[in-house]
């Protein structure tokens, strides 16, 4: 893969600018935004454009998190992180192992049908959050007051 970077600068930077907005108001991954452009505005192959989505993530979560920490109200359960950590970690590396053995066409396919299933989840829910394992329903209670 060869992205002409003399000809799509301003893309690329109007795109990071686009993914870091969005990630940090909505918290949603960068991949979301940046995998779909690369692929279908520059033409870059799924496996390619995932890479570079990956790799844009690491800083920009960072920021991210520094400026969450900043913000008035906001707590993070540092124990939940820790786990969603190492979750993460075991399955980044399966999946990219995966990742490597499937087809660019399949990986763009799948990754459309994932995004079709979040959104029609997002869209179709009430809202109302589950507790987490453990959790007193009054605590999920609170929680479901606040996001109201």
């Amino acid at each position: 893969m060869s992205l002409d970077l003399a000809s799509s600068w301003w893309l690329l930077a109007l795109l990071g600018v686009a993914a870091g907005a969005l990630s940090g108001s909505l918290g949603i991954g960068s991949g979301i935004i940046v995998v779909p452009a690369l692929v279908l505005l520059l033409g870059c192959p799924q496996k390619s454009a995932q890479g570079m989505a990956l790799a844009l993530m690491v800083p920009m979560a960072a920021l991210g998190v520094w400026q969450y920490l900043r913000t008035p109200g906001v707590q993070m359960n540092w124990g939940a992180v820790a786990l969603l950590t190492l979750g993460a970690a075991v399955g980044v590396m399966a999946g990219t192992r995966l990742m490597a053995r499937v087809p660019n066409l399949w990986l763009q396919r799948a990754f459309a049908v994932f995004l079709l299933i979040v959104a029609a989840r997002m869209l179709l829910s009430d809202g109302a959050r589950r507790a987490a394992p453990g959790a007193s329903s009054a605590a999920a209670e609170k929680q479901t007051d606040r996001s109201k």
